[in-house]
């Protein structure tokens, strides 16, 4: 009768606070691994995948950009290919287009043939092209030279998390923010939600994205690292001169950098995207200059890493502010690929946030960064390719879920 009790006192065993695509994909990996196993999901939105899940360029990447050995090499190759099975199988718009990394200038040529061998250490099948044989794939883009990958595709990733919470079977809770959380390793957690609610689960899995880090404090973990969210901006073609994309256009990535550059893609509603540039957003859901928080900022600014980021990176960072607050400089970028469009051929598109970790040092973390508590499982980086990935990462955040369950 005392053992009845106590599991009667949970709520579920595995409580994920995070409905976006990698929480939901967490969901569907545990009940998957472990039938029986009870999840309940706490989504503070009124549905999945409101914000960085929902907000991209819908790209499946192949994995081509990612350091082999990576998370992020290891995760987008089988990422990619689990993403298009799982879409096919669920009847999920999709298509594998391929796409184009052009060099514009020779400085990039170099940075263009380390990606062909990062690719081939990766798996990936690459062909790189000269010049003249851009126009068979994109005949209105212009480069010195190119590389074709073919794995690459576009989908809608927020139909996929919808799709991957109702397969899971978990309990979603939509309008659940969490406010706090009361940990007790020997009897695991507590949430209160801003509604009331308390949910009792013996293991919190936290997949709160652009909120992550707050949710690991909350739980009594210093995380070691800061969300510092990051403006996406975007641009779509007008209609009439959508066909002058036929598929995935990006330019050659500097290194340095956890941002791939503006680039072009055609997405599965035959619409083309544009962008993003990365600005830094003055709140965590700043989604345009005029939404500012101001706790929110502050936290952002007493945060030693972003200064010294800031410091490390400030001729980069002025070259997005210049294209965020000028359309010219903008269109600028574009022309570098794509030489007829017109800047009366960008119309302004929904933007999105990036929830970038940065550490006290101010280095950009760059790969995934999943790291364990007592009775507690914390997702603190999903950088891109996040999405693509998020079967193999739900996965992983799941078998650290499932071990850190007791046994009785």
């Amino acid at each position: 009768m005392a053992r009845q009790v106590r599991e009667l006192a949970y709520d579920c065993d595995v409580l994920v606070v995070g409905g976006g695509i990698v929480g939901l994909s967490t969901a569907y990996a545990i009940t998957r691994a472990a039938p029986g196993t009870r999840v309940t999901v706490l989504e503070k939105e009124g549905g999945p995948a409101r914000h960085q899940t929902g907000r991209n360029s819908g790209v499946i990447h192949s994995g081509i950009y990612y350091r082999p050995g990576s998370l992020k090499a290891r995760y987008a190759v089988r990422g990619a290919a689990e993403m298009i099975k799982f879409c096919a199988e669920y009847d999920i718009p999709h298509a594998v287009t391929g796409k184009l990394i052009v060099a514009t200038d020779r400085a990039e040529l170099p940075r263009l043939h380390a990606l062909v061998q990062r690719g081939r250490e990766n798996g990936i099948a690459v062909r790189e092209l000269g010049g003249a044989q851009i126009a068979e794939y994109e005949p209105e883009v212009r480069g010195l030279a190119a590389i074709h990958v073919g794995t690459t595709g576009v989908c809608d990733f927020a139909e996929v998390a919808r799709r991957l919470g109702e397969a899971s079977g978990a309990e979603i809770r939509y309008g659940a923010r969490v406010v706090r959380v009361d940990r007790r390793p020997e009897l695991g957690v507590a949430v209160r939600t801003a509604g009331g609610d308390v949910v009792r689960g013996r293991v919190l899995v936290n997949c709160a994205g652009l909120y992550c880090d707050e949710i690991a404090r909350m739980t009594g973990d210093e995380p070691g690292m800061r969300i510092v969210p990051f403006r996406g901006e975007y641009y779509s073609l007008a209609r009439e001169r959508a066909s002058l994309v036929r598929g995935l256009v990006y330019p050659v990535p500097d290194p340095a950098f956890p941002f791939l550059g503006v680039h072009l893609t055609r997405g599965i509603d035959g619409g083309v995207h544009i962008g993003p540039n990365a600005v830094p957003a003055l709140a965590r859901e700043g989604y345009g200059w005029g939404v500012v928080r101001p706790r929110e900022v502050a936290g952002t600014l007493g945060w030693p890493g972003a200064w010294r980021m800031a410091r490390r990176h400030w001729r980069y960072g002025a070259g997005e502010l210049r294209r965020s607050v000028s359309k010219g400089a903008f269109v600028e970028a574009v022309r570098r690929l794509l030489p007829a469009v017109e800047e009366g051929d960008l119309v302004p598109a929904a933007a999105g946030v990036r929830a970038q970790a940065v550490l006290r040092d101010g280095t950009l973390v760059d790969d995934f960064l999943i790291r364990e508590g007592a009775r507690a499982v914390h997702v603190l980086n999903a950088p891109s390719p996040a999405a693509t990935a998020s079967l193999p990462v739900g996965r992983e955040v799941a078998r650290r879920a499932l071990a850190a369950l007791p046994s009785v």
